[in-house]
C-alpha cells in the first residue's frame, strides 16, 4: 500500500508537463491547470480511434461505451462517489444551471434557498435565478472580510422548515477559504434540506470523500486538476432517480444519462480518466486507485501548504501589500492588493518577467463586492508542479514591483 506520508517528487511531476518547458512560472492554476502529456495523448487517441454513439455491436460503439464507463469510475474514485451517480456536462456552470431548473420545478412560494457571499457566481446565480422564477425566497450567509471565514453561525438564522437547498463552496476560488463542510451538512440535513457543494477549487488541492463531507450534490471541473474542459456532477443514484430534468423524448431515461444532454464528448472523458490516473500515480502504483488518489492528494496538500507558508511569510515583509486570504483552513490560493497601485499593473509587470499571476475577481462577484474590491486583486495560485524556483521568481518580481 502507498505510504500516506510520502513526499511529492516535484521535479518528476514537472517533467510530465510540456507547457512548463516554455519557461513560465505558472501561478494561474485556479483558472485552469497546465496539462500533462498523458492527458493530451488520451484525448488524441480517443479522437483518432474508431468512434460512434455508445452501443455494443461495432468496435466504434464499444470504444465509446468503454470511455464513458471508465470516466464514471475514475471520477467516482477521485471524489469517493458511486460511478452510477456521475454526470458529465459542458461545465460546472452548465450543470448547476440545469440542476437548479430541475429542482425548482418542485419549489413554490414560501420555500427558501440559501447561498453565500463567499462563492463563485456559478454557485450563486443559478440558484437565485431559479428561486426568483419559482417565487422562492433567497437567504444569504455572509463571510467576515477580516478573516475571510464563512460565518457558519448564521446557519441557525437562515435554515428553517421551508429551506429546500443550501449552496456553498468547498473552497473559495478567490480567497482559498475552506468552510467546514461536515458541520454545514449536518445542519442542512437536520433542517430537511439538500446541500450542493461547488468543489471546483477544492478538488484540485485536497483528497475528496463526498460521503464524509456530506453534500448531496458535488460539482467539479477536470480542467482544474490536469484534465480537459468539461464539468462533473456527482450524487447518489437514488437521489438522481427522484429528479426529472428536461430531456429529448427518445433520449435515455436512465440515471445518470437522463441528465446528460446530447452526445457526450468522448475524447474529453478519455482525458478526464487519464488525468485521474495521472494523479493516482504521483506516488507510485501500490494499492487500489482510490487509495492511491487519497495518498497523492495528501502529498499534494503537504507540498502546497509548505510553499504557501513560505510565500505568506515573504509577502508580509513587502511594503504596501495586503493579504486577504486569512482563513484557518484554506487552499494555497492567495489574494493580495497593493496600497497605491492597481493589481492589474502587478499582473502585467509579472507577466513581462515570465511569471503568470492574473488579476481580477474571477467570477467571485459577491465576494469581491463584500471585500470592497470590485476589481478584485492579484491571485496567486499554487499547484502540484509549483516549485521553490517559481516562488523565488514570483517574490523577486513582486519585490521589484513594490519598490517600483
Amino acid at each position: 500500500m502507498t505510504s500516506m506520508g510520502q513526499a511529492l517528487d516535484v521535479a518528476a511531476v514537472r517533467a510530465h508537463f510540456p507547457a512548463l518547458r516554455a519557461g513560465f512560472a505558472h501561478f494561474d492554476g485556479p483558472g485552469g491547470s497546465q496539462t500533462p502529456e498523458v492527458v493530451g495523448r488520451a484525448v488524441h487517441d480517443a479522437m483518432v480511434a474508431p468512434m460512434a454513439n455508445r452501443a455494443s455491436v461495432t468496435e466504434a460503439e464499444r470504444n465509446a461505451e468503454t470511455i464513458v464507463r471508465d470516466a464514471r469510475r475514475a471520477m467516482g474514485d477521485l471524489v469517493g462517489a458511486d460511478p452510477g451517480g456521475v454526470v458529465f456536462g459542458r461545465s460546472m456552470t452548465q450543470l448547476t444551471f440545469d440542476l437548479a431548473r430541475t429542482l425548482a420545478g418542485s419549489w413554490g412560494p414560501g420555500d427558501e434557498v440559501v447561498v453565500t457571499r463567499l462563492d463563485h457566481d456559478a454557485n450563486v446565480r443559478p440558484w437565485v435565478i431559479a428561486a426568483e422564477r419559482a417565487g422562492v425566497t433567497v437567504r444569504w450567509i455572509d463571510f467576515d472580510p477580516a478573516t475571510s471565514e464563512l460565518v457558519t453561525d448564521e446557519l441557525g438564522s437562515v435554515l428553517g422548515e421551508r429551506t429546500r437547498l443550501v449552496a456553498v463552496t468547498g473552497a473559495s476560488n478567490l480567497l482559498g477559504t475552506r468552510p467546514d463542510l461536515p458541520l454545514i451538512a449536518d445542519r442542512v440535513h437536520a433542517a430537511g434540506a439538500l446541500l450542493f457543494v461547488d468543489g471546483v477549487h477544492l478538488t484540485a488541492h485536497a483528497a475528496i470523500d463526498q460521503p464524509a463531507l456530506g453534500p448531496d450534490f458535488f460539482a467539479c471541473s477536470p480542467y482544474k486538476f490536469f484534465g480537459p474542459h468539461c464539468g462533473v456532477l456527482t450524487a447518489r443514484p437514488e437521489l438522481l432517480e427522484t429528479l426529472r430534468p428536461d430531456k429529448l423524448a427518445p433520449s435515455s431515461n436512465d440515471v445518470p444519462e437522463r441528465f446528460e444532454l446530447g452526445t457526450l464528448p468522448y475524447e474529453l472523458l478519455a482525458g478526464t480518466s487519464a488525468a485521474v490516473d495521472f494523479i493516482a500515480g504521483l506516488l507510485g502504483s501500490d494499492g487500489d486507485r482510490r487509495e492511491r488518489l487519497v495518498a497523492s492528494m495528501q502529498a499534494v496538500e503537504r507540498h502546497e501548504d509548505a510553499l504557501r507558508d513560505r510565500l505568506e511569510h515573504a509577502l508580509a515583509a513587502l511594503p504596501g501589500v495586503t493579504l486577504h486570504s486569512r482563513a484557518a483552513r484554506r487552499t494555497p490560493t492567495l489574494l493580495i492588493t497593493f496600497a497605491d497601485r492597481a493589481a492589474d499593473e502587478a499582473y502585467r509587470f509579472l507577466a513581462s518577467l515570465g511569471v503568470n499571476a492574473p488579476a481580477g475577481s474571477f467570477y467571485a462577484y459577491e465576494a469581491a463586492r463584500r471585500l470592497e474590491l470590485p476589481d478584485g486583486g492579484l491571485r496567486i495560485g499554487l499547484a502540484p508542479y509549483t516549485d521553490d524556483n517559481d516562488i523565488d521568481r514570483l517574490l523577486d518580481g513582486l519585490g521589484r514591483f513594490t519598490r517600483g
